[in-house]
């Protein structure tokens, strides 16, 4: 690790030097014990009250925040703006996040300025998916299958906020999401580790950049830990039972490469694992993070998040469950006041230690001085910095280009797509045919729909003037509209295709939006019947920030896509995929189902002793609900270009992987088609036998490859033991000597695989 200078502009040089451990898989080294504190940390530290000190970790909504950042929470008390002011000038807070503008940002600091010891606040802001300019949502960004888009979306999205004023975002969010029902799986990663685990790189690199102290930079924040993403019946707040190997294996290791790419701030989650919120966990956030991963950067509480241990039982009152979230690893409390008025109360009776107080001060100040903010509080404060930043042309355009490389064609019968621009009549059909709503999806605190592009003007202009296009609405977004059918079915019964734009609406994904049954609301699936029964071609787009089980004249389109919320980009770059202009290169990061009633779904589940044989009919007394296959209406990985790809036999060279050595597997993939195409090229493996059972396939590494009309090419990979390992009987990574079948296939269902051995130490 390197020492910490013990100057304020040293203390930003080593403060976030995150390394992999030799050890064991991906475990990170976070700030660790042996870096110096800053000389003048430690001073400030002697000079502060308890007060103070409670202040530096308390964290509060901003009191001139937008509309958007009040919806997004639930309702809590907020004082007013000179209150606010005035407790950062009296040292009694830490910072607020998701403020109107860089104006209260400033107003705030130069408040903080005026406070006895000069210790800037700091200003964050869920940034989730872009600021002003926004990007695909992240489930849909990770369809892309290109960590270096995060990485791109990511730096532009800090480029904008931290032009507003904001040094600390957060995001990502990092929680796997292996049931649909769950809402916020929109702003994750998919239900897939490895995946999971490179764009979870990707983003904390974007939005960290190369320098911290850089006014085009912000902290990341890796967020909930641990396994929110695991909460019972994809309920929202709900607990998690979970084993501690399923933690290890699927739902750790996202936070390990984060924090290994530089992550230096952690979000508790909601959820409670083995009897214990998260909020008041020690063996989860001191054990765990802090002492096996050696992180010493700061955890923060989600909103109110050790409030919140009072209605889960878990605490008598506001004092008991502060006391309780400080001495499990909680640093900084966000928006109860908890910590601001308990802790010096529980430090003067003895039930606190103060050492303790200071020490997560002490990380909090460290954080401040890795961004920065001791050397210049102002260094994301400029005045007209904030409207010259934001939606640049070039932010627009990669936005665009973000949402084209998100869009997944899940089925195109008979070649229906592209659809030619001229000469043929076009009817556009449903709720989310036209107008500006609904385009920059759930959590965006900054974008705003009147911003964005909606999908009628798109087609239009890539159309252009001999347009033959109709647009009806057909049906509200819950509900029918009265003649809207009708009109629906004149229209497409006069077009020659019809394009049919429904889903889910903003509201339905995001937090506090789990779905019971996750299909496509009834009255636009009434409307898909009515539309289908003309005979007219159909081309469903999908908005939707989940997998959704489709049904009825939906599933049977001709052609399926899934769109997302794309963004403010949305409608150009749908556009750009329907006629042609670019080719679909997406995959989908998470497994449709057959019924509702299928999940939680994910393709690397465990086998069974009794598996439905392979290309049979659902048999009696196999693995299977009743009447469908135990298998995804459409994979994880799956999704097509505008070509035909064929993929050869997979070649596992000499068959044997020595101990320390090296594989290369390898498969020859084609374009069969007449037009160029990007391929996502997946391989996958199986531990045959095993003394703790294994998944069905696993993930392990993938490649984007850019096919011409007829060209193909040889796609190796390389494996190595450490690839094979898994948390034995012991709680140990481990791998063991033996067979293990490979596939290199376009899905995680697709393929026939080979076999190689792993010999013997």
């Amino acid at each position: 690790m390197t020492r910490l200078m013990t100057t304020r502009r040293g203390a930003i040089t080593g403060a976030l030097g995150l390394v992999l451990l030799a050890k064991t898989p991906a475990i990170a080294r976070g700030l660790g014990a042996t870096r110096a504190t800053p000389a003048f940390i430690t001073d400030l530290i002697g000079k502060m009250t308890i007060e103070e000190k409670a202040g530096q970790l308390t964290l509060m909504a901003a009191a001139l925040g937008g509309a958007a950042a009040t919806a997004l929470n639930p309702p809590t008390t907020t004082p007013n703006i000179e209150h606010q002011i005035a407790e950062a000038r009296a040292g009694r807070l830490t910072g607020v996040f998701n403020g109107r503008d860089s104006d209260y940002a400033r107003r705030l600091q130069q408040a903080a300025m005026q406070s006895r010891l000069k210790i800037p606040v700091i200003i964050a802001a869920d940034i989730i998916h872009g600021h002003r300019t926004v990007f695909p949502v992240p489930l849909g960004e990770v369809a892309s299958f290109e960590p270096e888009l995060a990485t791109r979306t990511a730096r532009v999205a800090a480029v904008e906020a931290a032009a507003a004023g904001i040094d600390w975002t957060f995001a990502p969010m990092v929680d796997l999401a292996r049931d649909a029902r769950w809402g916020r799986g929109v702003e994750g990663s998919g239900e897939d580790v490895y995946l999971g685990n490179l764009f979870a790189a990707a983003r904390v690199k974007g939005f960290q950049g190369d320098s911290l102290t850089s006014d085009t930079s912000v902290m990341a924040c890796a967020k909930h830990f641990a396994a929110y993403g695991a909460a019972e019946s994809g309920l929202d707040y709900n607990p998690v039972d979970i084993s501690q190997r399923t933690l290890e294996q699927v739902y750790f290791p996202p936070f390990k490469a984060a924090l290994a790419a530089g992550c230096g701030t952690v979000m508790a989650s909601f959820n409670e694992i083995n009897g214990v919120p998260a909020h008041a966990n020690h063996w989860l956030l001191t054990d765990v993070l802090r002492t096996a991963w050696n992180f010493g950067g700061v955890v923060v509480s989600d909103y109110t998040g050790d409030m919140e241990l009072i209605d889960a039982g878990f605490a008598v009152d506001a004092r008991d469950a502060t006391k309780k979230a400080f001495l499990a690893g909680v640093d900084m409390s966000m928006q109860s006041h908890f910590y601001m008025d308990h802790l010096p109360d529980l430090v003067a009776k003895g039930e606190v230690p103060v050492a303790l107080v200071d020490a997560a001060v002490r990380r909090v100040l460290e954080l401040k001085a890795a961004l920065g903010l001791f050397d210049n509080p102002y260094r994301r404060i400029q005045p007209g910095r904030e409207q010259a930043r934001v939606r640049m042309p070039a932010h627009l355009k990669l936005a665009r280009e973000a949402a084209q490389r998100s869009i997944v064609l899940l089925k195109n019968e008979g070649d229906l797509l592209p659809l030619p621009k001229t000469g043929k009549r076009i009817a556009l059909i449903g709720p989310f045919a036209r107008g500006q709503h609904d385009l920059i999806g759930p959590w965006n605190v900054y974008g705003d729909d009147k911003q964005a592009v909606d999908l009628e003007t798109g087609m239009r202009a890539v159309m252009g003037q001999g347009a033959q296009l109709s647009v009806t609405d057909g049906s509200a977004i819950d509900a029918p509209l009265d003649g809207g059918i009708d009109a629906a079915v004149a229209a497409a019964n006069a077009a020659d295709v019809v394009v049919l734009a429904i889903g889910e609406e903003t509201a339905m994904s995001g937090e506090a939006q789990s779905r019971t049954a996750i299909i496509v609301p009834e009255a636009q699936q009434a409307l898909a019947e009515a539309v289908a029964a003309t005979g007219k071609p159909i081309v469903v787009l999908l908005k939707n920030g989940r997998a959704l089980a489709l049904d009825g004249a939906v599933k049977e389109a001709a052609a399926i896509v899934v769109t997302w919320f794309l963004g403010s980009e949305s409608g150009p770059a749908t556009a750009d995929m329907l006629f042609g202009d670019v080719a679909p290169s997406a995959r989908l990061p998470v497994s449709f189902p057959q019924q509702s009633g299928q999940v939680p779904y994910h393709y690397d589940h465990k086998p069974t002793g009794r598996p439905n044989p392979p290309g049979r009919p659902p048999e009696p007394y196999k693995t299977h609900f009743r009447g469908i296959l135990n298998k995804a209406l459409y994979p994880f990985g799956h999704g097509l270009t505008y070509s035909t790809i064929a993929y050869g036999a997979v070649d596992a060279g000499a068959g044997t992987l020595a101990w320390d050595g090296k594989i290369v597997v390898s498969a020859r993939v084609s374009n069969t088609g007449k037009r160029a195409a990007e391929e996502v090229v997946q391989l996958y493996i199986r531990d045959v036998t095993a003394s703790i059972t294994r998944p069905v396939r696993e993930l392990k590494r993938f490649e984007k490859v850019s096919l011409k009309p007829g060209e193909a090419r040889n796609v190796s990979f390389t494996l190595t033991r450490s690839d094979l390992m898994f948390v034995g009987g012991e709680g140990k990574w481990i791998a063991e000597p033996g067979d293990f079948e490979v596939w290199i296939a376009p899905s995680a269902e697709a393929g026939a695989p080979a076999r190689f051995t792993l010999a013997s130490r």
